[in-house]
């Protein structure tokens, strides 16, 4: 589960990179010349900035599991799951607003699923804390 939390971590971080790059870069001139909304470039870039942060705590996650062990594949799945839903659905909503497609009633409605993700995964988070005790880390063999 380490290694594949990890592997997703990382493309998504560098998929958050790139996204932030296009809003920044690509998406701005949209806006100026009237293809999408100043609000639709914002969702884009909250997108974005979700995305890297869920990213880095997923890492951090996983470099503490022994801290979070009750809850630990719980909260990795539903902070991919996340990023996958809210993050997704909002780069779709831009993408269909640019394309001036009718699929956002579709899209719409799963944007809150994944913000409900983060907020489980958080909120799991801080139940593991509660539990954790210093005494539940195994013990580590210097070398």
């Amino acid at each position: 589960m380490r290694k594949k939390a990890t592997v997703f971590a990382s493309i998504s971080g560098c998929i958050a990179v790139i996204m932030g790059a296009l809003g920044a870069h690509g998406l701005s001139h949209q806006v100026e010349i009237g293809k999408i909304s100043t609000e639709s470039l914002h969702a884009f870039e909250t997108a974005a900035h979700y995305q890297l942060l869920h990213s880095i705590a997923i890492i951090a996650i996983v470099a503490l599991q022994y801290k979070f062990a009750m809850y630990f594949k719980p909260i990795i799945y539903l902070m991919m799951s996340g990023i996958i839903l809210f993050c997704g659905s909002i780069y779709l909503l831009v993408l269909c607003d640019w394309l001036k497609s009718d699929f956002k009633n579709i899209i719409g409605p799963i944007t809150p699923l994944g913000g409900l993700c983060f907020i489980v995964a958080w909120f799991a988070l801080f139940l593991s804390a509660l539990k954790y005790k210093d005494k539940d880390i195994p013990p580590t063999n210097p070398q």
